[in-house]
């Protein structure tokens, strides 16, 4: 299993989950983390919400050391603000600081944030080079390979983040106009690749072994990030890490797998959030734990109906039996 090196920090393995909004919170990464990635992210953090004091925000920005290394995902386009939560990023637990610069939400880019940076690289550098001189710790950054399909600059962003002082670049191989439709430019990343001196990490379309050795072998990339397939599906990171060593496949999770991991999972959020909250966002995990599962739509609405800690419980209990249907 190759190993990498961001910065000063030596990653065990290549495969690292990456930042979700509204996903990678700490009860995912708790979950995920025993399924082997060797890098974890917060979910995006917005710069200004932090210097406004806001609890979500700064809830988000928490780490602990149980969750071994863990980079927060930061987004902004004012360099004094990006210096700010790069700093509070690192005294609050993590690691590596992220810079999004490939967030396409219409909210994001609207304000000047994410993926919009894409169309101003000297501004894009301005604030990667803020983020560097504040943050005592590595700073990364990801982007797309553009904004639409006429403004395809991934390489010279890529440039720019190294010139900078980023230990890392992670591109998505699609553009902003693109979302998360079509597939993955696997030749974008390539050329990326080729143009920098840092690790490069390849993300999108990964959703096994094979496509995660894919992805290493045709760019060339350092480690690859998984974002989708994981949820409801840890498991992954397991089964792509047994790939790339041996050429195996791991069998699928037992539907007992499945229900216990999820159990789990519904149990923390729990913990973390409160139960109002918890079982709400709970939901949507339940629901990516059965996917696939016979009558899956017909749990999905006794899922959607759950208000307490005892009903979901009752209903993974009653997936798990079969007395549900």
């Amino acid at each position: 299993m190759r190993k990498i090196r961001i910065g000063n920090i030596q990653l065990e393995n290549n495969i690292l989950l990456a930042p979700m909004a509204g996903v990678t919170d700490r009860a995912f990464r708790l979950i995920t983390k025993p399924f082997g990635p060797a890098l974890m992210y917060t979910e995006m953090v917005s710069g200004k919400g932090l210097m406004y004091k806001n609890k979500r925000t700064e809830d988000l920005l928490a780490v602990e050391e149980d969750e071994g290394i863990v980079a927060a995902q930061i987004f902004g386009h004012e360099p004094d603000v990006i210096s700010e939560i790069a700093n509070e990023a690192v005294r609050r637990g993590a690691k590596i600081v992220d810079i999004n610069m490939g967030c396409p939400a219409p909210k994001i880019v609207g304000g000047g944030d994410g993926c919009a940076l894409m169309r101003n690289p000297d501004l894009a550098g301005e604030v990667i080079s803020a983020a560097v001189r504040a943050a005592d710790a590595p700073v990364t950054v990801k982007i797309r390979k553009g904004w639409d399909k006429d403004s395809e600059n991934a390489v010279e962003i890529a440039k720019t983040a190294e010139e900078c002082g980023a230990a890392a670049i992670t591109i998505h191989g699609r553009t902003r106009e693109q979302f998360y439709g079509g597939t993955a430019d696997l030749d974008a990343i390539r050329a990326v690749k080729n143009a920098v001196n840092i690790p490069v990490i390849g993300n999108g379309d990964i959703t096994d072994g094979a496509s995660a050795a894919r992805m290493l072998e045709y760019t060339g990339c350092d480690a690859v990030m998984i974002g989708r397939a994981a949820q409801g599906n840890p498991w992954i990171f397991a089964e792509v890490r047994r790939y790339l060593e041996t050429g195996e496949t791991l069998p699928p999770p037992t539907l007992d797998e499945r229900i216990d991991t999820a159990v789990r999972h519904i149990r923390l959020l729990v913990e973390y959030k409160g139960e109002y909250v918890g079982i709400r966002e709970a939901r949507r995990h339940m629901a990516s734990y059965i996917k696939g599962i016979k009558f899956g739509a017909r749990y999905r609405e006794r899922i959607n109906r759950a208000e307490t800690l005892d009903d979901m419980l009752r209903i993974a209990e009653e997936i798990r039996t079969g007395d549900l249907v």
